[in-house]
């Protein structure tokens, strides 16, 4: 009574097919399949010790000019 024999399985196995139908279940392993086959490609991917060339932003002298920015110093002296 621990375990259950083949024919449970079997029977188990019977019920999944005739609930999915065998062309839903042949589309989910193999949806499976890609999933489990783009997790290790992204798992290696992100294991790489190179890192990637992440251009570099130049800081300017001269802010942008905003129209909706007040120049306190400005202001205070008129």
């Amino acid at each position: 009574m621990g375990s259950f024999s083949i024919w449970h399985w079997l029977i188990v196995l019977l019920v999944v097919v005739m609930i999915f139908g065998t062309k839903k279940l042949r589309n989910m392993g193999s949806d499976l399949g890609g999933a489990v086959k783009g997790f290790k490609d992204g798992m290696k991917d992100g294991s790489s010790t190179d890192t990637p060339d992440v251009p570099t932003q130049h800081v300017t002298g001269t802010p942008a000019a905003d129209k909706s920015t007040i120049d306190v110093e400005a202001r205070q002296k008129s």
